[in-house]
């Protein structure tokens, strides 16, 4: 019989960087750092998890996440920021480096919205799908918390891939509700994870909180494109 471990996960997105304001597609090649409001997002956040016991901190290989996590490090100077390829946004394929139009965004969004009426195959052209991107992640997650008990572990990652994986790791999530609340920069998720040996189950503890956000941090900016105003 496998043997169950349970750890608190705390998935991080990253503070703002230009690709938020622009609504550039970003997965790779487009890879901005973070702008003074993102770096005070960070801070803020590094506040908030000052008097929690973390045990080890993640992040995506891109820079806006990986600033973010070096920020939150500085109040636990004995954890190094690990990077994992795993957590990377989604692979949006050949609409990264295309202009941010509302026919590219339109595009973009009809396969998010396929993703989430349960098409696990509709794919960004050169990218990925949402059973690739659901392994992906998985895969990240089962690595980093395998034979580990109670820690306390924090991934810096993305608004995407936390979104469209999080009912797939937790089947507590009602994507009803998580949809209805942006997973704004900075905001804390928090799960239950159990991992045995070769899969992990989630509990949803909190989605996409930025209570700890305040001032210039909380002036948020949306996730994505929208039509009337790209703001």
């Amino acid at each position: 019989m496998d043997k169950h471990y349970t750890n608190t996960l705390y998935l991080v997105r990253h503070g703002e960087n230009f690709a938020n304001l622009t609504k550039e597609f970003s997965y790779k090649l487009v890879n901005y750092p973070l702008t003074p409001k993102g770096v005070l997002q960070a801070q803020q956040t590094a506040v908030f998890f000052k008097n929690i016991h973390i045990d080890e901190i993640y992040s995506s290989p891109l820079k806006r996440a990986r600033e973010t996590a070096d920020i939150i490090a500085q109040y636990h100077h004995h954890l190094p920021v690990i990077i994992r390829e795993e957590f990377r946004e989604v692979n949006v394929g050949n609409l990264e480096g295309q202009p941010p139009t509302a026919e590219n965004w339109t595009f973009h969004n009809r396969i998010i919205n396929d993703w989430y009426q349960g098409d696990l195959t509709a794919t960004f052209p050169g990218g990925e799908n949402l059973s690739m991107l659901i392994e992906r992640m998985r895969t990240g997650l089962l690595a980093i918390t395998r034979n580990k008990m109670h820690q306390h572990i924090i991934v810096v990652g993305h608004g995407g891939i936390f979104t469209a994986t999080v009912r797939a790791i937790c089947a507590n999530a009602d994507m009803a509700t998580v949809l209805q609340s942006t997973i704004h920069n900075c905001s804390i998720t928090e799960i239950e994870l159990t991992t045995t040996d070769n899969d992990i189950k989630g509990t949803l503890r909190s989605w996409g909180a930025c209570d700890h956000l305040t001032g210039e941090a909380a002036q948020l900016v949306p996730a994505i494109f929208q039509a009337e105003a790209a703001d």
